[in-house]
Formats: C-alpha cells, structure tokens, sequence
C-alpha cells in the first residue's frame, strides 16, 4: 500500500485540519459544551452532548484513515455529511466569509467538502463511478 501517493499532501492538510478542529474540544471541555448549549438548546436534546462527541471523534477517525491511506471514501463522505450539517446550523446564517467580510461563515466548509469530495471520486464524476 503506498501511503505517500499523489493526494497524500493534501489528506496530511485535511487530516491536520481536522485534529486540530477535534482534539483541542476533547480537552477543554467545549465539546460537552457544544453539546449541552448548543445542540441541545437546537432540539437534540437528550442526545447532545454523546451526539457532540460524535462528531468530534468522527472527525479523528476520519484524520486517521486519511493519514492511513485506508477507508478514505466512507471517511470523507461522513465527514462531508458532517460539514453540511454545520453549514446549514451554524455557518450559512453567518454567511460566505470566515473572516475579513464576515465572521464564521461557510467558505472553509464549502473547501473542505469539494477537497473530501475529489478522495470519493478521485478520477473525476463518472458513469462508472462506485462509493
């Protein structure tokens, strides 16, 4: 199996990206806080907080199977579920811009699932393509 193949800088990217989104919430506690204050006041509740954890444990098994080079495609199209969920609750009110025009927009989410998207389907969309 090679690991470092043509796409391996960019799965490195990704994956930092998502160690670094995941692992400091783990620590300091704003995943259960994301959980108990905001999932659960958006109607989660009771499941929010195991919900939050989740997505923030998701988002390191997907860092891992991109650093792995194995289970890319299952990772990425949970992850890209996970982003479009974050989209339409917290980032599209804010609008495009993550900063300079606006504040916690969508346009970081919007890269990451056309990046997740080009693992899924490598060789471009096809008739032939399998997930």
């Amino acid at each position: 199996m090679n690991f470092f193949n043509n796409n391996f800088l960019l799965r490195f990217a990704v994956a930092v990206i998502l160690l670094a989104h995941g692992i400091p919430g783990m620590i300091d506690g704003g995943v259960n806080d994301f959980g108990k204050f905001y999932l659960n006041e958006s109607g989660f509740s009771p499941i929010g907080v195991p919900l939050a954890w989740a997505i923030k444990l998701s988002h390191i098994a997907a860092a891992i199977c991109l650093l792995t080079n194995r289970f890319i495609k299952p990772a990425a199209i949970i992850t890209i579920l996970v982003l479009i969920m974050g989209i339409i609750m917290v980032h599209f009110k804010e609008g495009w811009y993550v900063v300079g025009g606006g504040r916690n927009g969508m346009e970081f989410n919007f890269l990451l699932i056309f990046v997740l998207l080009s693992f899924v389907f490598p060789n471009g969309f096809t008739k032939k393509n399998k997930i």
